[in-house]
Parts: C-alpha cells; structure tokens; sequence
C-alpha cells in the first residue's frame, strides 16, 4: 500500500483564523485562540494520521513587520515554515487587503502545491467571496483557491481531500498515535495564556509569559505550579486583583480547560 505523509505549514496575517483552522483540522485544540493578535508565538505542529497518509501541520506566528526582539523571534518561525513546507496553506479573510507582496512572490515562485483559504466566509455575502477568490486566482494563478469558514467547520473535507492528494510519497514521520510534538506541560501554560488574553484583554500585553514550574502526574491527580511574567511591576495588581480575585478567576478557568486537555 502506499504511504503519503508531508509538512503543510499555515501562514497568514494576525487574527485570519489559522489556529481556529488547525485546531478544526487536527479535531483537538493545540494552538490557544483569542481577539488579541500574536497570540501564537511558537511553530505548533499538529498531526493527522490515518492507514494511508500523515499530515503534519505547522501553525505560525502571524506576519507582521518585527518591531520587538520577540517580533523578531517570532518571524524567524514564519521564515523556516518556507523552508519544509511540503504544502502551503494561506489563510486570509474574506474583507482583508492582503498587501505582503514579499510572501506573494515567495508563494508564486515555491515549486510545491499552495492553497489560498478565503476564511470568514459566514460574515459575508457570496459576491464578496467570489470577487475575493477571482482577486486571489489572479495573484496566484497556480494555487487552489478555496473558500472557508473555520469557525463553522465549513469546506474543511474539501481542504483535506486536496491535501492528502497532493502529499508526497513518504513513510509516517511520527508514531500514528501523536498528535503533536510539543510536551503537555507546553499546551498547559498555553491555556494559562489563553485564559490570561481573554480576562485581561487590553490590560495585559502579549509579551505577557507563563512558565510552569513544575508538572507532577501523579496517581489520581496533576500537581501544576506556574509562574507568570508580566513586562512591568505595576501589572503584577492587574494579574493578581483585589485581594487576589482575578488570580483565582484566571486559575480556575484555566484548571478547568487543564483537566479537559489532560484526559
């Protein structure tokens, strides 16, 4: 029997739904999903797996011109995507000016298959999206272009069914039983981030980092304790909250979603 099995990294600007999309497509929630940009700061690798083919998705940071050391950390993720992508998938939406003539020509150029998805096609009517589609088929003439709602879960077997064709003739890179490369505890201090971005929202910055300190999986329960670092003293009374309320809030949304992911 043959056995496809290749890297399809996700690019796109901030906020076009690429962790939405990939955590669609794996079935689990690997990359954490929030209003707030640049949420994803690391390359998280997913994988689907089935008899015949594994497909190893990439999620990456979002675009963006790098301002900031880790801005500049960051992009160095979206540069190696362009690197072992067996498969290209650029996410954008429906209303967005996609104006990156850098990652256009990159793309035009590359000598492996690339999808456009035209994401967020439930907040728009069909001439919007058919008007987005023909403006993405004349930018890239050689991609499949392809509509999509990652949030409805719309168009997805489409996007599988035109990727497991196009998967180069490999065995499987991972056992069949992963699902990703990362270690548990990342994903935990990633929902700790999450649950950080979603309460705080415009209070907290992005650079915002938990670390876990220690991860004890013992017999009947996970012994967690993480640590959170914030850019500037004064947010320390932002995290915390009166008499220690936004604290507990944060911990038990968070404990909550843990206990979820670990099952």
């Amino acid at each position: 029997m043959i056995h496809k099995a290749g890297f399809v990294n996700i690019i796109g600007n901030p906020n076009v739904g690429k962790s939405t999309l990939m955590n669609a497509l794996i079935g689990e929630k690997l990359s954490i999903i929030t209003p707030k940009a640049q949420t994803t700061r690391h390359r998280i690798m997913g994988i689907v797996s089935e008899d015949d083919y594994q497909i190893v998705f990439s999620d990456t940071p979002g675009i963006l011109e790098p301002h900031y050391k880790l801005h500049e950390s960051m992009m160095k993720f979206v540069e190696s995507a362009f690197q072992d992508a067996d498969i290209f998938l650029l996410v954008t939406e429906v209303t967005e000016n996609f104006e990156n003539t850098n990652v256009i020509e990159k793309l035009g150029k590359c000598n492996i298959p690339v999808m456009v998805l035209v994401n967020k096609i439930d907040l728009s009517d069909q001439p919007t999206v058919e008007a987005k589609m023909t403006e993405w088929k004349q930018k890239l003439p050689k991609a499949e272009i392809i509509p999509l709602s990652a949030l409805k879960k719309f168009n997805l077997e489409k996007i599988l069914s035109v990727i497991t064709s196009q998967l180069p003739e490999n065995p499987p890179y991972f056992s069949k039983e992963e699902l990703t490369d990362k270690p548990e505890k990342f994903f935990v201090a990633e929902i700790i981030r999450e649950k950080i971005f979603l309460f705080y929202q415009q209070e907290i910055p992005y650079s915002t980092e938990v670390l876990i300190e220690s991860y004890k999986d013992e017999a009947s329960i996970i012994k967690i304790r993480a640590i959170i670092y914030v850019a500037r003293d004064s947010q320390k009374g932002i995290i915390i909250g009166n008499k220690g309320a936004a604290l507990k809030k944060l911990g038990t949304d968070a404990r909550k979603d843990i206990e979820i992911f670990v099952k």
